[in-house]
């Protein structure tokens, strides 16, 4: 995957909506796209999925799916992100073994090592700062970024508060992907914010 803004979308349930933002922020620079809607219907979160993963391919965007992976299958979906709880990595790469799969490791290097050991496509770390998505959730230090880079070779995702204003020294500390939900899909300009987050990487 091409290193960069990484896309993560809220819990909407307006599809068109949807669309309409990640397309322009798809048009502004992110590269990647992760399907994330914890409280949708199945049936609604296929008609997302589906819808998504075909703005993607549109574009020549990575297409992730969060938690699911019979959604990622039935989608077509470039990878698959999962949580603590979400299943094991070895057998998920086992049934599918094109498929790349993600782990969020939270703030614990143990957990990002035992991840990249098992054969994960990148290992995530965060909240970096204060995040509105998930106002409890730990917080990780930077450091965490370039300790997996060196001393595991790991590609590395950041999220968790991130915004185009506090995000450089995550990119200088070595992420691969920044992760971010609120400060692209609640922006003015989606199209524009996104080129921000883009023009660091370049």
């Amino acid at each position: 995957m091409k290193r960069g803004l990484y896309l993560v979308t809220p819990d909407w349930d307006d599809t068109a909506h949807l669309l309409a933002v990640s397309r322009a922020a798809i048009e502004g620079g992110a590269c990647v796209l992760q399907y994330r809607h914890k409280t949708a219907s199945p049936v609604l979160r296929l008609e997302q999925a589906r819808a998504l993963r075909a703005l993607t391919q549109a574009f020549s965007c990575s297409f992730i799916v969060n938690d699911d992976f019979e959604l990622a299958l039935a989608v077509g979906a470039d990878g698959l992100h999962i949580g603590r709880d979400d299943g094991a990595l070895p057998e998920i790469r086992a049934t599918a073994p094109d498929l790349a799969v993600s782990v969020s490791c939270y703030d614990d290097f143990e957990l990002a090592r035992l991840a990249h050991m098992a054969g994960a496509a990148y290992v995530a770390f965060g909240a970096m700062y204060p995040s509105p998505t998930k106002p409890h959730a730990v917080a990780a230090p930077h450091a965490l970024i370039s300790r997996a880079r060196h001393e595991l070779g790991a590609h590395v995702t950041c999220i968790g508060g991130i915004t185009a204003s506090n995000v450089a020294p995550l990119i200088e500390a070595g992420a691969d992907w920044v992760a971010v939900i609120t400060d692209i899909y609640q922006a003015a300009d989606p199209r524009v914010q996104a080129a921000k987050f883009a023009a660091l990487y370049k």
